[in-house]
């Protein structure tokens, strides 16, 4: 099932979208926002871990699409915790003229909409690099996430150490920030 936002719409991964993921995480502008271990993917790399999807019910991994450019990103709910009903999430939008037009808001409100209704969710959590201010600014600032602390010295990219912060957010949040924005009413 497609999750429809307002500008994007969040879909199954295609074998078809991995050779433009890959370039995505192979960008030396993007790598180095990102918080895990940034080396270069090859083509075989990126078929392997694809392929391992399938078999994987507690990671989500979603394609992210507009009308109009096709394939922009990728937005992840991973670790599911059925249980204690949480999980983790984060987006690379990998085309950059396509950043800062409201992508990335949309992309996280839909993604929040799929794991609160859904999934059933009660929390979402995430993590970003101090130097993405950004991603602070879109789960912070945009989307009412909040500050839950940080792992000092967590990241060396470009020869320094970064803080990784931990933001999180409560589905009766998501409920509040939907409320107080208008977010997914018709009118806005």
């Amino acid at each position: 099932m497609n999750s429809k936002g307002k500008k994007v719409t969040l879909r199954a991964l295609e074998r078809s979208d991995m050779e433009e993921l890959r370039s995505f995480y192979n960008n030396p502008d993007i790598a180095p926002l990102l918080g895990g271990w940034t080396i270069p993917i090859s083509s075989e790399q990126q078929n392997r871990w694809f392929d391992r999807l399938e078999f994987d019910n507690r990671n989500l991994r979603l394609a992210i699409e507009t009308e109009q450019d096709g394939f922009i990103g990728i937005s992840n709910i991973l670790n599911i915790d059925y249980r204690n009903r949480s999980a983790h999430h984060g987006i690379l939008i990998g085309k950059k003229n396509m950043q800062g037009h409201g992508y990335g808001r949309d992309t996280v409100m839909t993604t929040m909409k799929y794991a609160f209704e859904e999934l059933q969710l009660h929390r979402l959590e995430g993590d970003i690099l101090e130097h993405n201010i950004p991603s602070y600014n879109l789960f912070i600032k945009k989307c009412g996430w909040m500050e839950e602390g940080r792992k000092r010295d967590f990241a060396f990219r470009n020869n320094r150490y970064y803080d990784q912060v931990i933001v999180s957010i409560l589905k009766d949040e998501y409920e509040k920030v939907c409320q107080e924005s208008g977010y997914w009413s018709k009118e806005k």
